[in-house]
């Protein structure tokens, strides 16, 4: 099956802003787009060991615990919830 996009941009541009997941606009040098990029790219190279390498039993439910965590950790940056 062929995909066929004639379309993937919206010409309004985005005025170097970018929506959070609360849905708040913050500049794209914001500290928190940084930072959950940062911790992104972290969990990226998790998964990319944890497919590449022959990992002993132990160190593959370490990381991918660390994974999980820091799937947590990118989505309070993202979309902080209020405190209870």
């Amino acid at each position: 099956m062929t995909v066929n996009l004639t379309r993937i941009y919206t010409r309004l541009g985005d005025a170097g802003e970018t929506h959070l997941g609360d849905m708040s606009r913050v500049p794209k040098t914001h500290p928190r787009i940084e930072a959950y990029g940062t911790v992104d790219e972290l969990n990226a190279q998790l998964g990319v060991t944890l497919a590449l390498e022959d990992l002993p039993e132990q160190y593959v439910v370490w990381l991918r615990r660390i994974q999980n965590d820091l799937f947590d950790v990118g989505a309070d940056i993202a979309a902080p919830s209020e405190p209870d």
